[in-house]
């Protein structure tokens, strides 16, 4: 590694460059762990520091030794990506998982790691919120869509402070590794095996007998949007009903469409979808209630005067909270918070905070999400980075009134044009879950292009696989209700290639049937996605089946479950 400058004058610390050339990958584990406290000493570097030469700084540097401990210091810097780098080999279509540890000379200040592509493009992998006397974790991560030598260096915006780092990794994983590591978490976190035992009424083992089992309800919740189109399309109520339990309404519960002229509400088609739900068995999340964004309110709100404004929006809170209370499985109170602050400007820097405890007072048992955009989906977003997200989550949960609220983390997933970055979906995921915060994928959508289905299902099954997710809606659906960013199905409802891949996901998680047969022992061991099964147990020489039912959870054990036919 070597220290590096943007136009700079100085050189801060010489470090010898080595070159790699081995990108065989063991049979590493991924290691979702991830802190934001920030530590004493640096944790060992994950993976050994990976492809990362020297990565505990421990060789061949001038670096800095505290109590014995070798770590790099970049000082006398001058524009902010003034730093220490590394010039590596990416190759086309690798995922790789990016941490280090980081501290800053005095107060705290953002630390980002940056990788620079050819042409000197930029991309941010991830950041932290570094302070002065101890270490913070960066975690972060790229997915590289091309085959270049990248320099790897960090930026601070504030170039008045040095940036101190110590055990930094850059870890490939294949695409093969990757799902291989996928299907392993979704195996540990989602799936429980459960054992039958076959035998006759005199306890003789029935070799050969047969064990169906079909997905009656997941639980696992994996829905999709649902808009007014819903109420007169006999075939969009079917092509719904028949894949998903699980929605939100698109806009139909929203400000603007409940309250169009001031002082005149209309619920009713907000109520007629949510009849239709219940007559279904469809779990429905309340979305929003309000938008922090401007350009996203009724017109008649934005000519109020504050005091006027405080009134709307009380009266507003009061009115969808009372009357869809008990009736939605969760409230989206202030919508996309970390990137805009219409209500804040308008009516202070507690509107969030009284708009939570508002709704947390009238329905104390729905969870209360914060949902907003570029999370997961662009590293490029430094207002909804991880850091910011938590930032905010604490802010939250420091408003009054909120005490015992159950607050929950939305992150939308709209991907835009290219290919899912899931490392650093993942190390996002990673670093929210150190809230301990049910999170949700609220709003997932593919942008439409050549490979559009494929990278609707890697960011799908990244989801469905990391264990601190807790359930997908998907901002996707059939053209003849205007579905036309993700469409799973055109006009006249023949799937597309994203229904396809949604379809197979569907079965693949717990609704495709599945058939095993006893051994000698009348031994059937299966795997099963956490829900309800209805099950059947058949045997050649045995003319009657037997059917039960089977709920399969988080906490279910292996016992063997005795099955005994009646020849």
């Amino acid at each position: 590694m070597k220290v590096c400058a943007e136009g700079c004058n100085s050189l801060f610390i010489t470090i010898f460059l080595l070159l790699i050339s081995g990108y065989g990958v063991h049979s590493f584990s991924y290691h979702y762990s991830a802190t934001t406290d920030c530590i004493a000493e640096a944790e060992r570097a994950e993976y050994g520091g990976g492809i990362i030469v020297n990565p505990g700084f421990d060789e061949n540097i001038e670096g800095i030794s505290n109590e014995g401990n070798r770590f790099i210091v970049a000082h006398n810097r001058e524009q902010p990506l003034d730093s220490f780098s590394q010039k590596l080999q990416l190759r086309k279509g690798m995922l790789y998982t990016f941490s280090g540890w980081f501290q800053v000379s005095e107060g705290s200040d953002t630390v980002s790691v940056m990788f620079r592509a050819k042409g000197n493009e930029l991309i941010r992998g991830g950041q932290v919120m570094a302070k002065h006397g101890c270490w913070t974790l960066l975690k972060g991560g790229i997915t590289a869509n091309f085959s270049s030598t990248v320099e790897i260096l960090f930026e601070s915006k504030n170039s008045s402070v040095e940036i101190w780092a110590d055990n930094i990794s850059l870890q490939p994983f294949s695409k093969k590794q990757w799902r291989s590591l996928q299907n392993a978490s979704i195996e540990k976190v989602r799936m429980r095996k459960v054992r039958f035992q076959v035998t006759d009424e005199n306890g003789t083992a029935l070799n050969g007998a047969k064990v169906i089992t079909k997905g009656a309800k997941l639980n696992f919740p994996f829905g999709c949007g649902m808009n007014h189109f819903i109420l007169t399309s006999k075939d969009y109520q079917n092509w719904f009903a028949s894949r998903f339990k699980f929605t939100t309404f698109t806009n139909e519960m929203k400000w603007y469409s409940t309250e169009r002229i001031q002082g005149q509400e209309d619920y009713s088609i907000a109520d007629a979808m949510l009849s239709f739900a219940k007559v279904k068995g469809i779990s429905v999340r309340g979305h929003n209630i309000l938008w922090d964004n401007e350009k996203q309110q009724p017109q008649w709100i934005k000519t109020l005067s504050p005091e006027d404004l405080k009134k709307a929006v009380a009266k507003r809170i009061r009115s969808v909270v009372s009357r869809y209370k008990g009736q939605v499985i969760a409230w989206d109170v202030m919508n996309e918070n970390l990137h805009f602050h219409f209500f804040e400007d308008n009516l202070g820097q507690n509107a969030s905070a009284q708009a939570y405890a508002a709704t947390f007072a009238l329905d104390p048992g729905t969870q209360m999400f914060l949902n907003d955009f570029n999370t997961i989906e662009f590293s490029g977003d430094k207002l909804a980075s991880p850091v910011k997200y938590i930032q905010k989550v604490k802010e939250i949960l420091s408003f009054p009134g909120v005490a015992g609220m159950s607050l929950a983390i939305g992150l939308q997933g709209h991907f835009a044009v290219g290919q899912p970055n899931l490392a650093y979906m993942r190390s996002s995921l990673d670093l929210l879950a150190t809230t301990g915060l049910s999170i949700w994928l609220t709003e997932v959508s593919v942008d439409p292009q050549p490979s559009q289905a494929e990278y609707l299902e890697d960011v799908l099954r990244e989801a469905y696989s990391h264990p601190a997710v807790d359930g997908i809606i998907m901002f996707s659906g059939p053209a003849q209700a205007g579905f036309n960013t993700t469409t799973l199905a055109d006009e006249n409802f023949r799937n597309t290639p994203a229904g396809d891949v949604v379809d197979k996901l569907i079965q693949e998680w717990g609704t495709e049937p599945k058939i095993a047969a006893a051994d000698g022992r009348g031994i059937v061991d299966i795997s099963l996605h956490h829900g309800d099964y209805d099950v059947t147990v058949t045997h050649p020489l045995i003319h009657s089946p037997i059917t039960m039912n089977l709920s399969v959870k988080k906490d279910f054990s292996l016992e063997t479950i005795h099955v005994k036919m009646r020849t």
